[in-house]
């Protein structure tokens, strides 16, 4: 199974969870400033949400995506008030003809004195648990 990890993160939260993700995986996370090039069975995607809504540049990015390569999305967020940012990322994916899976990942995520020090290491175990049920 051919596996890509891409995120954006402004505050580190994304960069932190995608690290997760990596290490469960063994596929090096990089940023949305790397294409995904080669077919992908699963594109593990890291994204939050800013003022209620995604970046431009996650929008971008999603707009950039290859139909063709990317077989299936599995998305990873953290907010500090939404319930995350899967519903507009699935809105745009769809729009793509991109497959998201239905399961996703989700934790709070530090926004000044809102959720300290979120995401915390149970947060990080959970995230854990979610890639090795997704790729088993």
């Amino acid at each position: 199974m051919k596996i890509a990890i891409r995120y954006f993160s402004r505050t580190g939260h994304m960069e932190k969870m995608a690290a997760v993700v990596s290490e469960v995986t063994g596929v090096k996370a990089e940023t949305i400033d790397v294409p995904v090039t080669e077919d992908t069975d699963i594109l593990f995607f890291g994204t939050a949400v800013y003022m209620a809504g995604i970046d431009d540049k996650v929008k971008s990015y999603i707009a950039s995506l290859d139909s063709h390569k990317v077989k299936n999305v599995v998305c990873f967020s953290s907010s500090a008030i939404l319930t995350s940012s899967y519903p507009q990322v699935r809105k745009l994916l769809e729009k793509r003809n991109i497959t998201v899976d239905d399961r996703e990942f989700h934790c709070r995520g530090q926004f000044k004195v809102l959720h300290r020090g979120r995401p915390n290491q149970d947060d990080l175990d959970a995230l854990k648990k979610f890639v090795k049920e997704i790729i088993e």
